[in-house]
């Protein structure tokens, strides 16, 4: 099976799919049938494809495994290359997964456009799988800006009445974080003469370098994760954009922030990141409490979840930074959690606002008399998102609190006080929704969750009580991988930095 070129296999193949629906021909409802049926299908066989890469996967080495190298700009020393280690793993399922929800999420809730959507979908999967396989840091920047197009595009033709403003709003912010980081590229290019990422991380660089180097990288990944106060532009998007594209923008999207800090700030600028560890700290405490406080401001049920986004990310900023196994495998088992959880969510407000279309809190009240099978399904997400034993958002989340325990148990103190405050703005959110009395009468004859919904649904139930009660499955993978980064992570003392 390593024989195989899988890794380009899983990369290229939506992107394949996409240029196939680009020539579906015939009568509109032809076509778009036809156009959800391809990308149903590419995106299911990429899922499995993807798979394979977790059983051909040996959890033993510590290196970039299902590795394939092809001469790109032969001046440049600039090649295609690509392979994965525990870190970059399951965020490659992760996107395939998320892409294949997003498609059944979107079946019968996108009646325009059907072609030119699903086309925007499976080349977004091409650019969120290429980032995480990326081993060239050339080819992990046009992944990693490639993105932005199929999103914008997303946002400003298929969401709501201010999409226009959001789009463009999401497009800028990151746009201009990402031109830091092209810079930082170049400088890292003329230093080395190599944009290959395992050779950058073995490269030094000097204590000075580092420090403007790691602030240009921080700019790009801070508004990705989105870090407070670069965070504005997530609840403008999260609001105007479909069901689908909240659904990829929490569950992938807000990851290449974290996976940056990770693949990146860390292994190839250990002693600048050991440095701005406190300043980092400070964001993310802000990050957690604030965001946390401002959600449980809102009457909007999206705005509600996107400002809780910001908050469970501030555990994962918090966890990458502690230099230390149990906080970084929690932060990326809390990534891939809030993956898998914050999706739900907003699938969930997606199928009440597909019947009714308000997602104001006020509209609803009182679904459990006509949705019982709903009303289990957001619970079970809604009680992950707060952390509960038993579910995914459990064990990133504690493990996290462990492991930032270790090095400052104030940090941990003003962490744990957001799952205080995640359990007041969930809780509240589910009893205006799903209890009390339904006398509104726009919700008395809507129906409990349909076939494809459910089938949307399933594999997140599954996934989200699998790492809360097995997660040695997910972390035994990534141990060594972990380990190697805190071997290269490995910094002077804070003090030589001190003035600077």
């Amino acid at each position: 099976m390593s024989e195989w070129p899988l890794l380009s296999l899983v990369i290229f193949l939506p992107l394949a799919g996409a240029g196939f629906i680009m020539l579906i021909r015939g009568e509109p409802a032809v076509v778009n049938q036809n156009a959800r049926s391809v990308a149903l299908w590419t995106a299911s066989i990429t899922f499995l494809l993807s798979l394979l890469i977790w059983v051909d996967f040996d959890p033993s080495r510590s290196d970039f495994q299902l590795v394939e190298r092809a001469e790109w700009f032969t001046g440049f020393n600039i090649n295609y290359h690509v392979g994965v280690d525990g870190i970059s793993l399951f965020l490659v399922l992760l996107s395939t997964l998320t892409t294949l929800i997003c498609i059944l999420v979107s079946w019968e809730s996108i009646q325009v456009r059907v072609k030119e959507y699903m086309v925007a979908f499976l080349v977004m999967e091409t650019f969120m799988v290429g980032v995480f396989c990326a081993l060239d840091i050339v080819l992990f920047y046009l992944f990693f800006e490639g993105i932005l197009i199929p999103m914008f595009l997303i946002i400003g033709i298929w969401g709501g009445p201010r999409r226009i403003y959001s789009a463009f709003k999401f497009f800028l912010y990151t746009l201009l974080g990402s031109v830091l980081f092209l810079i930082a590229i170049l400088a890292m290019y003329l230093q080395t003469g190599t944009t290959d990422i395992p050779s950058l991380m073995a490269a030094e660089f000097t204590p000075e370098m580092q420090i403007w180097l790691w602030l240009a990288m921080f700019a790009s990944f801070a508004v990705k994760v989105p870090m407070w106060p670069f965070h504005t532009w997530l609840p403008d998007a999260h609001v105007e954009a479909p069901t689908a594209g909240s659904v990829v923008l929490a569950g992938v999207l807000l990851k290449l922030g974290g996976y940056g800090f990770l693949r990146f700030s860390l292994p190839m600028l250990p002693d600048a990141s050991a440095y701005f560890t406190p300043f980092i700290y400070t964001l993310s405490i802000v990050a957690v409490i604030y965001t946390s406080l401002v959600a449980l401001m809102q009457t909007d049920m999206k705005k509600l979840i996107a400002y809780s986004s910001v908050a469970h990310m501030g555990i994962v900023t918090i966890g990458i930074f502690t230099l230390n196994p149990l906080g970084i495998q929690g932060s990326i088992i809390q990534m891939l959690s809030h993956g898998l959880v914050s999706a739900a969510l907003f699938m969930c407000v997606g199928v009440v606002y597909d019947r009714i279309h308000s997602r104001e809190i006020a509209s609803y009240g009182g679904l459990a008399e006509r949705m019982p099978l709903y009303a289990t399904t957001f619970m079970l997400f809604m009680l992950a998102s707060v952390g509960l034993p038993a579910t995914s958002g459990f064990v990133g989340e504690i493990m996290v609190l462990i492991g930032v325990f270790q090095v400052n148990s104030w940090v941990a103190l003003f962490a744990a006080s957001g799952m205080v405050l995640g359990a007041a703005y969930m809780l509240w959110l589910y009893r205006r929704v799903i209890f009390g009395a339904l006398t509104k009468d726009s919700l008395a004859r809507l129906g409990d969750l349909r076939p494809h919904e459910m089938a949307a649904f399933a594999p997140l139930v599954l996934l989200v009580l699998l790492m809360g009660l097995w997660p040695t499955l997910f972390l035994d993978p990534m141990a060594a991988s972990v380990d190697h980064l805190l071997t290269q992570a490995q910094q002077t003392p804070v003090s030589q930095f001190a003035g600077r």
